[in-house]
């Protein structure tokens, strides 16, 4: 079993690396976790999409 971890600052960004990462390989995924944060920096509002997928090389 295997573990890639994806983080990015916009969902968009995130489904992109997620379905890149999905098309170059053929794997069977055995799970996927998903986390937002949100954390204010100045008078910037920063937010954190992250995805965690545990696979298995076919």
């Amino acid at each position: 079993m295997k573990v890639k971890v994806f983080d990015e600052s916009h969902e968009t960004d995130l489904e992109k690396a997620i379905n890149d990462f999905l098309e170059e390989k053929e794997l069977e995924i055995v799970d996927i976790k998903f986390s937002v944060s949100a954390s204010v920096f100045g008078e910037e509002q920063v937010y954190c999409f992250s995805a965690l997928i545990l696979y298995k090389n076919v």
